[in-house]
């Protein structure tokens, strides 16, 4: 940005500034230019290594070191804090979310203190901010606090040089995703310190000697399934359910032993297989030719793919996946590192191209993360995590390690050079706050980024679904005239919506989000937070188009997931035959205001506190209904049934008249583009057949719908071309059948009204009177139906 600026403010030809003045005055500006990128350099640098300093006044010296008293001023970037009792210093301090990925379940990161003395043992944690759904509003934030807590106590050094794997903590049901991310991101933060010297005895951790080989890329020969189990390129786990059921015996959890898994104790638990896939002859035979040179082109340096086929009645993937994007059944470990696999990360397999090779339950093709390096050359392990249910909602977990050496046969010999300075100097040991930086991520893409290209299936999906609605709604007309027809539409529609689109893919859209995006433009807007949930985005950018065209309906009516809950389980009420209510139309029109108060307290709230504002946006039962699915503590649950148990009698009740994402909705709706619901000259005046079919009462006793309050259901359309209930078409159809009746062969052959007969050539022919006065008749009944 400086060598940018600066020449461009010394070089450019200014004819009027010739004197010696104004050569001055460009050279105090130039000087000006160089003082404000500086200060913003500086400031962008302050703010990039002020989370330290935003959250350690959360926390006091003694929640990390007995006795300690104070803290000392920052060191290094990132930051540590020294922390001292009296003149004796006791550790540091330093946040997990400066050294490592702390990214959450909610798709934000996990920011904790975490204190550790100089010889690399963990002292303290302090979780000090986090976004995560599950334990804000359903497990309690101490039961994970203290599962993370069994790591106080660890010396991370033998982690940092490989000598041990990383720790494991209990894990909580129902909130997998989160505690691992936790535990994860200290035990790398920590190891990441150590390794560059900052602590951990004063010296700078070699993790491994430097390595003499590497994978042998030349070597791509196809072998069969039988060779590459035999030496090994390919390893296996397998338990049987008697081992398994031995195992928890064992570990000391009598309810888990007490809770055996079913089947013979011979039957196979898992048979479990894992192989490198990046190594050239492995992949091919694995994979097939094709599928192996799509592997390489996709592998960026340093990755390396890992193949995990399964069998037998326990499945390695597990489902939180599904739920929160990550394998938490298997984990790769090498030299004190690990990592999980993230659905991003993921290939689904449906046979493997070696010959002779079984065929399994499930296989699995996965890249490792940019942020682990996995070295093929040197011993990793697998380790597969067991989960057993008991109780209603306890689980007992116990490891089982699958070993992994890459056989020599796929690696190659390098001799390297090494340079001996003329006189080597004692080596320096780096202090604390020195600024030894680890091995960054400077090539990693955007998080934003890769959350789509982990989604594609579903962003596709969702793409697709948008298209069918928008085609619904541009031939309308031709739907809405085979009332049947669209029922059927509507109602798959909405039990997509919900099933798929709210309960498995969670993306229903609230009113924080609006909270959010406006406060975003007031603080600083930045794309990439956004971008960050890509079916949100989707669903938005959807929403604000609908709303040019249409207005609030296309949402609120067929994209809205609670929307929908509420209209399924009201048509089931009545094909019940619940009795519905009618709320009388003056007390109706004065209770719509209600979710537009609520709206605007929600707003207005939000520009004082958005996190107080997110809060009481719990006004929306959606985050229970749909994000949750009930699963939540029961004062949540009861308001959330209630609304849908008041929906049985008044359909979309809390769509009516209290959500305020429907109100955020209506206000830009107002200048929507095309008005494609069409209304006869009688509507309201005197008909009033829609305005009492209406579900949601949207349309006025005058005859105009209000669009604030319109779905875009289209039942009034229905009505529209109805000719067996709308007023209009039954007069249409009637003279249509009238006309058509008197002028039909039978009428004009044997008809009763007046005749005139003329005679030609003896023959008398009969000319019906009332032909020519059905002329004016058709031209009227025409017009009637242009009008």
């Amino acid at each position: 940005m400086v060598g940018s600026v600066i020449p461009l403010g010394l070089s450019a030809p200014t004819p009027l500034c010739l004197s010696s003045a104004c050569h001055r005055l460009r050279r105090v500006a130039a000087l000006a230019i160089i003082v404000a990128v500086g200060i913003a350099l500086w400031t962008n640098a302050a703010l990039a290594a002020s989370d330290l300093a935003t959250y350690l006044p959360k926390a006091q010296p003694g929640d990390f070191f007995t006795g300690a008293d104070r803290f000392g001023p920052p060191q290094g970037d990132p930051p540590i804090v020294p922390v001292y009792r009296g003149d004796q210093l006791q550790g540091f301090v330093y946040l997990n979310s400066d050294f490592a990925n702390s990214i959450g379940y909610s798709g934000k990161p996990i920011h904790i203190l975490v204190g550790i003395d100089s010889d690399g043992i963990v002292r303290g944690l302090k979780l000090v901010d986090h976004k995560e759904p599950i334990v804000l509003i359903g497990i309690p934030e101490p039961r994970i606090v203290a599962a993370v807590n069994s790591l106080i106590g660890k010396d991370m050094r033998p982690i940092a040089q490989g000598a041990e794997r990383s720790p494991q903590v209990d894990i909580i049901s129902g909130a997998t995703v989160t505690v691992l991310v936790m535990s994860d991101s200290i035990v790398r933060s920590a190891v990441r310190l150590i390794r560059t010297g900052r602590i951990g005895g004063g010296s700078a951790v070699a993790v491994s000697p430097p390595a003499t080989k590497t994978l042998d890329l030349g070597k791509g020969e196809i072998r069969d399934w039988a060779s590459l189990v035999g030496d090994g390129s390919v390893r296996r786990l397998h338990l049987t359910i008697g081992e398994v059921n031995d195992a928890f015996a064992k570990s000391g959890n009598t309810a888990a032993a007490e809770n055996p898994e079913a089947g013979d104790a011979s039957d196979t638990f898992i048979d479990l297989y894992v192989a490198l896939a990046s190594a050239p002859t492995i992949g091919r035979s694995l994979l097939g030719d094709d599928a192996y040179e799509r592997l390489k082109e996709s592998l960026q340096p340093g990755q390396q793919a890992i193949m995990i086929a399964g069998d037998g009645v326990y499945s390695f993937k597990g489902s939180a996946y599904v739920r929160g994007g990550i394998f938490d059944r298997v984990e790769i470990l090498q030299q004190g590192s690990s990592t999980r696999f993230r659905d991003r990360n993921h290939t689904r397999l449906g046979a493997l191209a070696a010959d002779g090779a079984p065929d399994f339950r499930e296989i699995g093709l996965f890249i490792t993360p940019p942020e682990f390096t996995l070295d093929p050359t040197q011993p990793w392990e697998l380790q597969l995590l067991v989960q057993r249910n008991f109780g209603s909602r306890d689980k007992a977990f116990l490891t089982f390690d699958l070993d992994y050496n890459l056989p020599d046969r796929y690696l190659r010999s390098e001799q390297r050079a090494v340079t001996a300075p003329s006189s080597a100097p004692e080596t320096q040991t780096p202090s604390p706050g020195s600024q030894v930086s680890a091995p960054a991520d400077a090539d990693e893409e955007p998080l934003w980024m890769r959350i789509w290209r982990s989604q594609p299936t579903s962003i596709a999906i969702t793409a697709i679904a948008l298209i069918i609605l928008t085609a619904i709604f541009f031939f309308q007309n031709i739907l809405v005239r085979r009332p049947m027809l669209y029922t059927w539409v509507r109602r798959g529609y909405l039990a997509f919506v919900l099933i798929w689109l709210g309960w498995y893919a969670n993306a229903q859209l609230s009113v924080v989000n609006v909270v959010t995006f406006t406060n975003a433009l007031v603080t600083g807007f930045h794309w990439e937070f956004f971008l960050a949930a890509p079916l949100i985005f989707v669903l938005w950018s959807a929403t604000a188009a609908a709303l040019l065209f249409w207005g609030r309906g296309p949402f609120c009516g067929w994209l809205c997931p609670f929307g929908a809950l509420q209209e399924l389980t009201n048509t089931a009420a009545k094909w019940l035959k619940v009795p519905q209510i009618t709320v009388p139309w003056g007390l109706h029109e004065r209770l719509w205001p209600i979710k537009y108060v609520i709206f605007l307290a929600l707003f207005g709230l939000s520009l004082y506190s958005v996190a107080l504002a997110e809060t009481l946006a719990e006004v929306e039962p959606f985050k229970t209904a749909i994000i949750l699915k009930f699963a939540r503590s029961w004062p949540f649950v009861a308001y959330a049934g209630a609304l849908l148990v008041i929906g049985l009698f008044i359909e979309r009740f809390f769509c009516r008249y209290l959500c305020p994402l429907g109100a955020a909705l209506a206000i830009p709706g107002r200048i929507r583009t095309f008005e494609w619901l069409r209304r006869w000259k009688e509507c309201g005046s005197p008909c009033q057949r829609c305005a009492k079919d209406c579900p949601v009462q949207s349309i006025h006793p005058e005859g105009h719908i209000n669009v604030n309050e319109c779905i875009y259901c289209m039942h009034c359309q229905e009505l529209y071309y109805d000719d067996q209930r709308c007023p209009h078409m039954i007069q249409m159809r009637l003279k249509r059948e009238k006309f058509q009746a008197m002028s039909s062969p039978s009428m004009r052959a044997g008809g009763s009204g007046p005749k005139t007969v003329i005679t030609h050539a003896g023959k008398p022919v009969p000319v019906l009177a009332t032909a020519q006065s059905q002329a004016p008749t058709s031209r009227s009944d025409k017009g009637d139906e242009h009008g």
